[in-house]
């Protein structure tokens, strides 16, 4: 019980932190490193170029190969527009339940390692515990793809990740990819009565989104057979489409904003370059007949692979066995975990709460999920003893 108040506390202090996104992080990462530093932790914080956020690495334990590192990112999303009972950024008790942004997804989880690391620190570890805590998770996974580069250049790492978020603590071995771009038709304004003098973007644009529809229904029945997801094949979201002024002028300019979740990566390979091949061969030639200029560029915002369930990983059987659970389940959204699956850990993602609860309006966690989440973590510090 005290484990849970202390939990409780700590969880007050993640959410007075108004960390999305577009904000620095750096306040909120000062925190836990103080808070792991009065355990004992052995502490970096790791700046990204412009200083203004940051990911922190943190150990207890033996400084040696292998261990287990909790991950959980520090960034929340927006809340802007959204009406709220409460403060989003002031922690609310009511019931079983704590209200706040971010409770779920995933300072929770941070919450209930930290409430953790002075327990961790007093046992006698034969491995470390390791702590990686990110910024930018949710506009593209920026700071674990910045914390990898970095573990990958070290001799020593962790050899096991888990990721902590909100699965309502299932464990979960496997998701799929999630690709984001933003699309720009670039091409000639003019007057709506003349428009073989100019270039629609908008019409380029419609066009471009009519591939990816096509794309999308190929895909459909274009997965393995053994695919594990809900749905199963890769899917093709077109998420807006803008372009134009009014209605007697050509458009110049049009954005579309486009993502995908491949199942695999030769799904996005095809993808990519069947739109490459329109582009270059069929849209570019005609937009540039007309003006030399015109152009379509796609920028990737963000490119995350997916977790991918393996034959052998040893950190599913145990949470498996831990937990009661007969086997790992799998989830429609995308986490950090497979940039750490491809620098060789054994990967699982288990946390608490529940994602149907993130980016919502009083986003809120149960005690009962934060205690079921501090049991685990007591069980796991055990086996690495």
């Amino acid at each position: 019980m005290q484990r849970l108040a202390r939990t409780e506390e700590i969880l007050a202090q993640l959410v007075g932190f108004p960390t999305v996104s577009c904000d620095s992080n750096r306040a909120c990462i000062a925190y836990v490193a103080e808070q792991l530093e009065a355990a004992g932790a052995r502490v970096e914080i790791l700046p990204d170029e412009s200083g203004h956020k940051a990911n922190l690495l943190a150990t207890i334990g033996p400084d040696r190969p292998g261990g287990l590192m909790l991950s959980a990112h520090s960034d929340v999303v927006p809340v802007t527009d959204q009406i709220w009972q409460s403060d989003p950024f002031t922690l609310l008790a009511r019931n079983d339940a704590l209200y706040g942004r971010g409770t779920c997804d995933m300072k929770g989880f941070l919450a209930a390692t930290l409430a953790m690391a002075p327990h961790f620190a007093d046992l006698p570890l034969k491995r470390p515990i390791h702590y990686a805590i990110t910024y930018d998770e949710e506009i593209g996974c920026f700071g674990a793809q910045h914390l990898a580069r970095i573990l990958e250049s070290r001799p020593i790492r962790p050899a096991q990740a888990l990721i902590g978020e909100p699965t309502e603590m299932q464990v979960i071995d496997a998701h799929k990819g999630c690709f984001e771009y933003t699309t720009i038709i670039s091409g000639l304004e003019g007057h709506g009565s003349m428009p073989d003098l100019g270039v629609n973007a908008a019409e380029y644009a419609a066009r471009f989104v009519s591939a990816l529809v096509r794309l999308k229904q190929q895909l459909k029945s274009a997965y393995p057979p053994d695919s594990p997801f809900d749905p199963p094949w890769t899917t093709i979201n077109t998420g807006a489409l803008t372009g134009g002024q009014a209605h007697n002028v050509i458009p110049g300019t049009a954005q579309i904003d486009w993502e995908m979740r491949p199942v695999q990566r030769v799904d996005a390979l095809h993808v990519k370059q069947t739109l490459q091949t329109l582009c270059e061969e069929e849209l570019l030639p005609e937009m540039r007949a007309v003006c030399p200029q015109a152009d379509i560029v796609t920028t990737a915002l963000a490119e995350v692979d997916g977790l991918n369930a393996m034959t052998q990983n040893p950190l599913r059987d145990t949470l498996l066995a831990i937990t009661g659970q007969n086997d790992a389940s799998t989830v429609p959204f995308g986490t950090e975990a497979g940039i750490y699956q491809a620098l060789g850990m054994d990967v699982v993602v288990c946390g608490p709460g529940s994602i149907a609860q993130a980016h919502k309006p009083d986003e809120f966690i149960t005690h009962s999920q934060l205690s079921l989440c501090l049991d685990l973590l007591e069980q796991l510090a055990q086996r690495l003893t």
